[in-house]
């Protein structure tokens, strides 16, 4: 008998194969799928999106899965593909477990208390670094997240892996001290040496200088040139 703590999900073998049968299926109400584990062949199947969403809903790592009218089998959640735009699940890959072995897998964390960290009430900005865990349990273990809390950092503070404790029957796999959950950093202001400031005011201000003579050079407009000036612009020379 399925545990009832564990959200069960019933679907039905899936004879037909391929990208065209698939998107008939969608258009049915129903998402395609494969499990596979347990030394046994992969297994397709179709599962009504409305059951599927229901079960994804539950915090439970387990599923209980129903075959048709065979047995139930424990499955994890091991891949699954989304509609870029509706975010619906359109794609769906499941792992067989067994319920007394340890598994590896991956699960997200959460950051809470960014906005009491000393270091951001200063100023600093807090990165979220790492996003995603590789860790190692029994499959009824498995957290739905960890939830990481960055209330104390403070400025210029980095949070590694090694600061956070695991939840019970966890064990993390990524390196404690490399891995990086959040930093707090301190934004900078670039301010420019004097001596750059006055080259720069002392080049702007011939470039003035310069269009000045440029328009100004030769008569103004509507005048006749003198006859000195003529004669300067022929090459003659002043006695």
């Amino acid at each position: 008998m399925a545990d009832r703590q564990r959200p069960s999900l019933a679907v039905e073998e899936r004879p037909e194969r391929g990208s065209r049968s698939s998107r008939r299926l969608r258009r049915a109400g129903y998402v395609p799928g494969i499990v596979y584990g347990a030394g046994t062949e992969p297994l397709a199947f179709k599962v009504g999106a409305r059951d599927l969403r229901i079960a994804l809903q539950d915090p439970s790592a387990v599923l209980d899965l129903e075959v048709g009218s065979g047995s139930t089998r424990p499955v994890i959640v091991k891949d699954e593909q989304r509609h870029p735009v509706r975010d619906e699940v359109v794609h769906i890959d499941l792992l067989q477990v067994r319920l007394d072995e340890t598994i590896e897998s991956t699960v997200m964390i959460e950051i809470e208390g960014a906005e009491e960290a000393p270091g951001v009430i200063e100023g600093g900005v807090l990165e979220h670094v790492t996003r995603e865990l590789n860790i190692e349990a029994f499959p009824t273990s498995i957290p739905e997240r960890i939830v990481v809390d960055v209330s104390s950092l403070q400025a210029a503070d980095t949070l590694p892996l090694s600061a956070v404790t695991p939840p019970s029957g966890v064990t993390f796999l990524d390196d404690p001290d490399e891995t990086v959950i959040a930093t707090v950093t301190m934004p900078t202001e670039i301010e420019l040496p004097e001596e750059v400031e006055e080259e720069t005011e002392l080049v702007g201000g011939e470039a003035v200088v310069t269009d000045v003579r440029a328009e100004g050079e030769g008569q103004p407009s509507g005048g006749a040139p003198t006859e000195g000036e003529a004669g300067r612009g022929r090459g003659s020379s002043t006695p």
